[in-house]
């Protein structure tokens, strides 16, 4: 009771503020407003009929709301990446429309009526699945991240993309529906394999990269999907319909979209996208080995270079989201003066394993410069480095896993960009 009573208190004293500046803010207008007193458009006939629109689209006013892709970074399109507008949402769940898409030939489209899974390897059964026939095994629901390995990558030697959708929106969140991967290899059988302690998976997808990546068997076994179903709709043809594989926690490119072939081997393939690419350059050239957990992340996405104050001081909500592939989000700070000192934000519900958190900082700002940051901690009590702290480890010749604190500076006028702070 006493939070709520602060908190009504807090929003009084700001809506004064705002009345005394003559701002928008004021509870109480000097003049009638005409939105409030006079018959608009809106409320004078008849709207749009509902089968105006048979698919529904977003409205003209939220137009902005889109993927983007970067010019110098995204030259090539059918081997390229866009952005998911991570400044422009709220909540967690991703609407796949605006989720971010990453290919290495093209998306392709593939019927459903034409999908083929091959299970082979070491098995029992050599098996090959419909689309009809994934259908027919038990479902599973899940809500997980899938996250780019690059996502971040471009800031390693400084800050260059100015805004979140540039430097954190290689990522989204959203619920997946499909069948474990245990029991796809269990129908197979994996007797044939003898003890699995040991044993790997080589999954291919069906378009002309086929972006093959070999995966553990305790992984495999463990939460690994074969997902047909995403927000409670099909695949879009740029995710992978009509099935893609799901990896929680893990970087996206294991992610295989279209997956055509799963085959269990006694060892890993070591193909080109888990050794040439998709690794971590040391400063002495050397690449680290198997990198696939994408460690605890976070970022502030209002305010932010695409998402500006507005409103003038006052009440303010920051807000933004976090992340950690080895379980779920347990704490968020945020800081307003660059790392010096921090507050505790308020998290919109418990986070869950490998799923995206959102979390709010209700704030009063005095309309002084800030440098907004964002540190989560998750569950394993593993704490978001600096920048400074990772490139100690990793020096500067990285691209993936860049999970370092993002520096957003706000001036004066609401505006941001991003810098780096030492």
């Amino acid at each position: 009771m006493t939070k709520k009573t602060s908190r009504r208190a807090f929003l009084a004293k700001g809506l004064a503020a705002g009345a005394a500046a003559g701002t928008a803010n004021s509870a109480a207008a000097a003049t009638p407003d005409p939105l409030i007193t006079e018959v608009q458009p809106w409320a004078s006939g008849l709207g749009d009929g509902v089968d105006e629109t048979p698919y529904g689209l977003p409205i003209q006013f939220e137009g902005d709301v889109i993927r983007r892709n970067v010019e110098w970074l995204t030259a090539d399109t059918i081997s390229s990446i866009n952005f998911t507008p991570i400044h422009a949402l709220d909540g967690t769940i991703t609407p796949q429309g605006c989720a971010f898409e990453r290919h290495h030939s093209g998306a392709i489209e593939l019927k459903k009526e034409d999908y083929r899974l091959m299970i082979n390897g070491l098995v029992d059964r050599p098996l090959v699945f419909s689309y009809a026939d994934l259908e027919r095994f038990p479902r599973e629901n899940h809500v997980y991240f899938c996250e780019c390995a690059a996502n971040t990558g471009m800031e390693w030697a400084g800050a260059q993309l100015n805004g979140a959708q540039f430097t954190h929106g290689m990522i989204h969140n959203m619920e997946y529906t499909g069948v474990s991967l245990r029991t796809i290899l269990e129908e197979a059988g994996l007797t044939a394999a003898g003890d699995l302690k040991d044993k790997w998976v080589y999954v291919e997808g069906a378009d002309a990269s086929s972006n093959g990546r070999s995966i553990p068997m305790e992984k495999a076994l463990d939460d690994v999907l074969v997902a047909f179903k995403a927000n409670g709709e099909a695949l879009r043809k740029e995710h992978g319909y009509p099935v893609r594989l799901v990896v929680p926690g893990w970087e996206g490119n294991m992610w295989v979209k279209w997956i055509r072939r799963i085959e269990v081997m006694d060892g890993p393939v070591e193909s080109r996208e888990e050794t040439s690419k998709y690794t971590d350059v040391l400063a002495d050239g050397i690449a680290r080995k198997w990198t696939w957990e994408m460690d605890a992340k976070s970022v502030v996405t209002s305010p932010s270079p695409q998402s500006p104050i507005t409103h003038g001081k006052g009440p303010l909500v920051i807000t933004g989201l976090a992340w950690s592939g080895r379980g779920a989000v347990k704490r968020v700070d945020v800081s307003k003066d660059g790392g010096k000192t921090w507050e505790t934000a308020r998290l919109a519900k418990p986070g869950e394993k490998m799923a995206m958190t959102r979390f709010y900082l209700d704030t009063n700002w005095d309309g002084s410069e800030m440098l907004l940051q964002s540190r989560v901690m998750d569950e394993t009590g593993y704490v978001q480095p600096t920048k400074a702290q990772l490139r100690e480890v990793r020096g500067l010749n990285s691209i993936y896993h860049n999970n370092c604190i993002q520096t957003w500076l706000v001036r004066t006028n609401g505006e941001a960009e991003n810098v780096e702070v030492s």
